[in-house]
């Protein structure tokens, strides 16, 4: 399928780079050898190109040419004026790139998390101070589920910055439920990753409601 869409991305050491277009939801991957044009494509260069998927691995584009360049003249011609996209209307790949990964916390969600947190700390002092949870076990696997659920984030990231194999969604949620979640939130917000997507955030706020319940429950002896 033929789209359009503008470079944000080009490695020139590694001879690859990534696409972005309004009609597909992540970047579109493509090398040098998929280019067509005598000057090697840059950042910001908008651009025509036949996108294609293989093997699981995400987009990627084909027969990339330059929009304005001789092989794009007439493609460019045979659509009307008012249906052509405006390259100097288009926000710089940085604004587009802040769009597509989700906008940072507010005020008033960043206040609510870590009143969440506060929350949740005093149902483990609690569990520790009458000796319902054991003091080591409690603090040490508390440290340990954050820092690997926002080790495991920055994985994903970066899997799907370089197209490559990526962590499972099931997983991430896992790592919540268990008792990653406020690292998880800091790894969204930080990373600007899964931050946009709503569906995620509504099953992670479910994980975050499910944690806490069953930690109370436990705690005030409703389990027992």
């Amino acid at each position: 399928m033929q789209k359009q869409g503008t470079v944000v991305r080009w490695d020139a050491a590694r001879a690859f780079g990534f696409i972005r277009s309004p009609d597909t939801p992540a970047d579109v991957f493509f090398h040098i050898r998929d280019f067509r044009g005598a000057a090697p494509p840059k950042e910001g260069l908008a651009v025509i190109y036949e996108e294609i998927h293989v093997g699981g691995k995400g987009p990627r584009a084909m027969a990339v040419q330059a929009i304005g360049s001789a092989g794009t003249m007439g493609v460019a011609r045979d659509k009307p004026a008012a249906a052509r996209p405006s390259v100097t209307a288009r926000p710089r790949p940085a604004q587009r790139s802040q769009s597509r990964s989700g906008p940072a916390a507010s005020p008033a969600s960043a206040t609510f998390f870590l009143l969440l947190v506060a929350g949740w700390l005093a149902l483990l002092g609690w569990g520790i101070w009458t000796r319902q949870l054991p003091l080591g076990w409690t603090l040490g696997a508390a440290l340990a589920v954050n820092l690997i659920t926002f080790w495991v984030y920055a994985i994903d990231k970066n899997a799907a910055k370089y197209q490559r194999w990526r962590v499972s969604e099931k997983n991430l949620h896992l790592l919540s439920l268990l008792g990653g979640w406020p690292g998880a939130w800091l790894a969204q917000q930080s990373m600007r990753h899964k931050s946009s997507k709503r569906e995620f955030r509504a099953v992670y706020w479910l994980t975050v409601a499910a944690h806490c319940a069953g930690l109370a429950a436990w705690v005030t002896g409703w389990l027992r």
